[in-house]
């Protein structure tokens, strides 16, 4: 029996949002705030973005973006502040090609927002999206060994640690270890 089809994805109404982060489809106008934020040696060190970060990377990213959500194949949210809406950060849910029925989670976010929860707030409303209004079985993340940071994310967003998976993954041309967590339906009763 084929495994269900994957629904197209679309912009999730009404927005998801907490106190701490408003999530919303990146726009143009983002670029100047994508550009600043991707200067940051520490979102290239964890995050395979282009380095150096120039500004045509963030047009070329908004652009895929917008188009990704218009063709329904993944969802990319601009991380906002609630109140006066700046750009705080970025994440992307994309389907899991090892999955029939799953997503991957990636997130950055701008070193002036780091440490207040953002991350965490966003990846656990958007894991929840994925899960009851996507139908997803599985949404994964995983993170290169030594990004503790993001591991702490993974956890406190209700993610379950899966194991280490050697040379999982390409970094700039380099075998990376990765750091898997998951979570399915049934992980959130629990939380």
């Amino acid at each position: 029996m084929a495994a269900p089809a994957f629904e197209p994805i679309h912009p999730p109404a009404p927005a998801l949002a907490d106190e701490r982060v408003r999530l919303r489809p990146w726009h143009v106008a983002d670029v100047e705030a994508v550009t600043a934020a991707c200067q940051d040696p520490e979102i290239a060190r964890w995050v395979p973005i282009p380095w150096p970060y120039l500004r045509e990377h963030a047009v070329g990213f908004i652009e895929r973006t917008i188009a990704e959500w218009a063709d329904g194949v993944a969802a990319e949210f601009a991380l906002t502040d609630p109140g006066d809406g700046r750009v705080l950060g970025a994440l992307g849910l994309r389907r899991d090609p090892s999955v029939p029925r799953g997503g991957i989670i990636g997130y950055w976010v701008a070193p002036e927002a780091r440490g207040h929860g953002v991350a965490t707030s966003a990846t656990r409303l958007v894991a929840h999206w994925a899960l009851v209004k996507l139908r997803l079985e599985r949404v994964s993340l995983y993170t290169y060994v030594g990004n503790i940071a993001s591991q702490r994310v993974a956890q406190h967003a209700g993610f379950r640690f899966e194991g280490t998976l050697r040379n999982w993954v390409e970094y700039r041309g380099q075998p990376r270890d990765a750091v898997m967590f998951s979570l399915i339906p049934e992980d959130l009763a629990t939380r």
